[in-house]
């Protein structure tokens, strides 16, 4: 900020309490000016009011007292700031039209609310400020080639990170070196990306013909304000999201509106050293899914599932031993019996809703369950019975759906 003329920097020092008591409205005015012309930060608002409601209230605090004087003057700190914010918007994945858009509005607010306060002051025309309207605009641009800089300067470094190192990254968080302070710190500085708030870890596995499930997602992600890490990992997609504040069901909307293939999610974790965990529960919810299913499921939704999964030798005997010589019969009273099974269980053993769900009447729905009675040598009205068959299900379902797409 270049200096003024004494009798027009004793002017903004009159005005000066009168200004900064309208931070809190202009903060207000520029993130409704902000909301409602430029989507991005429409979309970082809805993520993160506060943070963005703070960081704005700041950066106008910082433009005030520069402008009066408060900072002892000095635009090195003014641009040193100004860098900052480019570097920290660059990392959000914000285009950099949208944040100059912002800062220049941030100096029209500025400006305005000084004639404000001017105009509602002692003095009916306040000549002294043509002095100062100069120096506001040439200080803005200033602050918008610093912000452009920072900007381009975090754009460099994180292209700079190449594909190995962020797979070199990825393997360390996910073979358990996240409880090593000095690794992560390296590893979030890498990646500009915080490692120890929440968390969780995705695995895509690859559809039929082997491409991708989801195309590009860190780029799509961080165009949501959303950092996160991919790479490969036994032939599937997998990767480190950092939620920050964000609900977890935002990230799971995205996945589920873009996926071509089954999608495993964690649950939410703090910090680096449970990412190894969290990746091997995505794992495992991903291979619940039937081969093909373009489907996302956190772990908690698939726990039965997952629970067969990871005991095959159980699984398998625990679909003997329940569904017996059901299995053993032609294909297609097979199928039928075990349709009718899976619908008279998931009708909370309502015989008259299964016909429902299967468009037959009930007398077939019973003939049929008397079937299966016979050949299990189990009883509908079992409690334990019913709990076993809906486990064997679960352990037939991705191999019956399968043979049916097949």
């Amino acid at each position: 900020m270049q200096p003024f003329r004494p009798e027009v920097a004793a002017r903004l020092a009159e005005l000066a309490p009168l200004l900064l008591d309208q931070l809190d409205p202009m903060t207000d005015r520029m993130l409704d000016v902000l909301h409602r012309t430029e989507p991005v930060y429409r979309d970082l608002r809805g993520r993160d009011e506060e943070e963005m409601r703070a960081s704005t209230r700041a950066n106008l605090e910082r433009g005030l007292h520069a402008l009066i004087g408060a900072a002892s003057g000095d635009a090195r700190t003014s641009l040193r700031d100004a860098r900052e914010v480019g570097r920290r918007r660059a990392a959000l994945g914000i285009p950099l039209e949208a944040v100059l858009r912002a800062y220049r509005l941030g100096g029209q607010v500025i400006w305005e609310a000084l004639l404000d306060v001017s105009r509602r002051s002692t003095r009916e025309h306040d000549t002294l400020l043509l002095e100062v309207a100069g120096s506001v605009w040439r200080t803005n641009d200033a602050e918008c080639a610093a912000v452009a800089e920072g900007y381009r300067e975090e754009q460099r470094r994180i292209a700079g990170v190449d594909d190995g190192a962020r797979q070199q990254v990825l393997d360390g968080l996910l073979e358990g070196r996240g409880g090593d302070p000095a690794f992560v710190r390296t590893a979030s500085e890498l990646l500009s990306m915080p490692l120890d708030g929440r968390l969780v870890v995705v695995v895509a596995l690859p559809e039929p013909d082997g491409t991708a499930s989801l195309d590009s997602p860190t780029a799509a992600l961080l165009k949501r304000g959303i950092r996160s890490v991919w790479g490969q990992r036994n032939g599937s997609q997998v990767g480190v999201v950092a939620l920050g504040t964000l609900p977890g069901g935002e990230v799971l909307s995205w996945l589920r509106s873009r996926a071509g293939g089954p999608v495993g999610v964690s649950a939410v974790v703090e910090g680096a050293a449970a990412a190894g965990s969290a990746y091997r529960l995505a794992e495992t919810a991903a291979r619940t899914l039937p081969a093909g299913s373009a489907r996302v499921v956190t772990i908690d939704e698939r726990l039965p599932e997952a629970l067969l999964s990871n005991s095959p030798e159980i699984s398998s005997r625990l679909v003997g031993q329940s569904l017996g010589g059901l299995l053993e019969l032609p294909a297609d009273e097979r199928e039928v019996l075990l349709d009718t099974l899976a619908a008279f269980l998931s009708s909370d053993g309502s015989p008259t809703k299964a016909a429902d769900e299967l468009y037959c009447h009930r007398n077939t729905v019973m003939h049929r369950l008397r079937r299966i009675e016979s050949v299990t040598g189990r009883k509908v009205t079992d409690p334990r019975s019913r709990l076993l068959w809906q486990l064997a299900l679960l352990g037939t379902e991705h191999r019956r759906l399968a043979r049916r797409s097949a």
